[in-house]
C-alpha cells in the first residue's frame, strides 16, 4: 500500500508539468508558491490556512493537495463530497441576438438546439480540424450564452474569439462578450454533493439535472449553478461573486461530509472517469473524431459543417481516422505522458497522453492514441516505462463508472 501511495504522489506531483515548467525553470516552484508573478485566486489565503501545498499551474498558484494524501482525497470524493477551487478557469458570457450563430462558427456543437438553461461539452476547432480547446457551453437563452474555458488556454482562446468577434461586429452583428474576472468558480463533487448543497438552499435540486443551469441563492449568496463537473461523480460547478467566494466555501465546509480537494486528486478523478486534459490528451493537432469526441459534433451541424475545420471533420466522419484515443490497464510501473505504445512484437503504434496509478481501482490506468486496428478492447500491447516494456491491455472507458444525475 505504501508503495502504491508513493506511486500516486509521484504521478500527480507531475500533473500538468508542462503548464508550470516555465515557472519551475525560473526557480519559482515551492511547496507554498508565493511568487509575485503567479496569479492567485480569491481563496489563496484560505488554501494556505488549510495546509494546502501550493504549486504553479497555468500561471496560477493552486493547491495540489491538502493534509490528506492524494489517494485518500480521491477516494473521499468517490464516497462523500469534495470542494475544488477552479477559479483559475475562464468564464465569460456572450449576449445579443447573434450570439449563438457567432459561437457556432467556432465550435462543433449544436448550441441552438439546446433547451434554455442547459449545456454541453464542446470544442473549438482550427482550420485543420484540430482542437484549440475544450469548453463547457450553457445556453441560458437565445441571446445569452455562458461559457467556461481552460485556464491554460485563456489567452489564446480570448484572442481567437476576439479576432472573430471583431469581424462579426464589423458586419453589424449583435454580439457582446463579458469576461467574468469578478467571479470565482467552485466545484462541489461527489455522491453527497447534492445533499450538502440542498441543506443550504431552497432551490429543489432534484429538478436540476446533469448539464442544467440555474441562478439561485445558497445561504443568501447569489450563485450561478451548473450540475456538472470533472470527476465522473454527481456534482455542481458554482460561479459566485469574488466577494462571497470565501464565505460560500466556509458554508459548504460546514458539513462533515465535505473536504477540500486539490489538483492532484482532481487529475486522478478525471482520468478514472476517462475525461481528457487539454495539453495532454487534446491539442491543436488532434481532431474531436480522433479523440473519441465525435458525439460533440451535433447532428444539425453535420448538415453543413459550417465551423472552422468543418471540411476536415466531414471527411474524417465519412472515411474514418488513422488513430484513436483509447484506455489501458497496465502492469509494472505506471505509464506517463509520452510513454511509447508498442505491439507485442515491438512496433511503435502510438504514445500515452495521460497515465497514473488509480487510487480507486488499485491498478495502473492510462490513455493514449494508437494506430487504427489496435484500438479494440482486449487488444494486448506494451507500454514502455523507463526502458522496460510492460504488459498492457486496451479497455473501454470510463475506468470507473460515472454517476451523473439525470433525474
Amino acid at each position: 500500500v505504501l508503495k502504491n501511495a508513493q506511486q500516486v504522489a509521484a504521478s500527480f506531483f507531475k500533473l500538468g508539468r508542462a503548464a508550470w515548467a516555465p515557472a519551475e525553470q525560473a526557480g519559482a516552484v515551492r511547496h507554498f508558491a508565493d511568487d509575485a508573478n503567479l496569479k492567485k485566486t480569491v481563496l489563496y489565503d484560505y488554501h494556505v490556512a488549510q495546509g494546502a501545498k501550493m504549486v504553479p499551474f497555468a500561471g496560477w498558484s493552486m493547491p495540489i493537495q491538502y493534509k490528506d494524501s492524494i489517494m485518500e482525497s480521491t477516494t473521499w470524493c468517490r464516497s462523500n463530497a469534495s470542494i475544488f477551487d477552479v477559479s483559475h478557469m475562464c468564464g465569460f458570457t456572450l449576449k445579443g441576438k447573434d450570439s449563438i450563430p457567432f459561437l457556432e462558427s467556432l465550435v462543433v456543437g449544436d448550441i441552438a438546439g439546446l433547451k434554455d438553461n442547459t449545456g454541453t461539452l464542446s470544442v473549438y476547432t482550427n482550420e485543420k480540424g484540430g482542437i484549440i480547446d475544450d469548453t463547457v457551453i450553457t445556453k441560458v437563452s437565445n441571446d445569452e450564452i455562458y461559457v467556461v474555458v481552460n485556464a491554460g488556454c485563456r489567452d489564446k482562446d480570448l484572442a481567437h474569439i476576439g479576432q472573430h468577434l471583431g469581424a462579426w461586429k464589423s458586419k453589424g452583428k449583435q454580439v457582446a462578450m463579458e469576461v467574468h474576472d469578478d467571479r470565482s468558480l467552485l466545484a462541489l463533487q461527489g455522491p453527497k454533493a447534492a445533499e450538502v448543497l440542498q441543506a443550504l438552499t431552497k432551490e429543489n435540486l432534484k429538478t436540476l439535472t446533469f448539464s442544467s443551469f440555474r441562478r439561485f441563492d445558497v445561504s443568501g449568496i447569489p450563485v450561478w449553478c451548473t450540475r456538472t463537473g470533472y470527476t465522473g461523480e454527481d456534482g455542481f460547478e458554482i460561479s459566485v461573486p469574488n466577494s462571497h467566494a470565501v464565505a460560500l466555501t466556509e458554508k459548504l465546509m460546514g458539513s462533515s461530509a465535505v473536504r477540500l480537494c486539490g489538483l492532484g486528486p482532481r487529475d486522478s478523478l478525471r482520468l478514472e472517469a476517462g475525461l481528457c486534459l487539454y495539453g495532454n490528451d487534446l491539442d491543436e493537432s488532434i481532431s474531436p473524431i480522433e479523440a473519441g469526441l465525435a458525439w460533440t459534433v451535433g447532428k444539425r451541424r453535420r448538415e453543413k459543417f459550417d465551423f472552422l475545420g468543418g471540411d476536415v471533420i466531414r471527411k474524417q466522419l465519412a472515411e474514418g481516422v488513422t488513430r484513436r484515443r483509447v484506455g489501458f490497464i497496465s502492469q509494472g510501473a505506471p505509464a506517463r505522458q509520452h510513454s511509447e505504445i508498442l505491439t507485442p512484437d515491438g512496433k511503435q503504434i502510438g504514445e500515452v497522453t495521460s497515465g497514473a496509478f488509480s487510487p480507486c481501482l488499485k491498478k495502473n490506468i492510462a490513455m493514449g492514441y494508437v494506430e487504427k486496428g489496435h484500438d479494440k478492447a482486449g487488444t494486448k500491447l506494451k507500454l514502455v516505462v523507463r526502458g522496460k516494456q510492460n504488459d498492457a491491455e486496451v479497455v473501454k472507458m470510463p475506468f470507473v463508472a460515472t454517476h451523473y444525475f439525470k433525474g
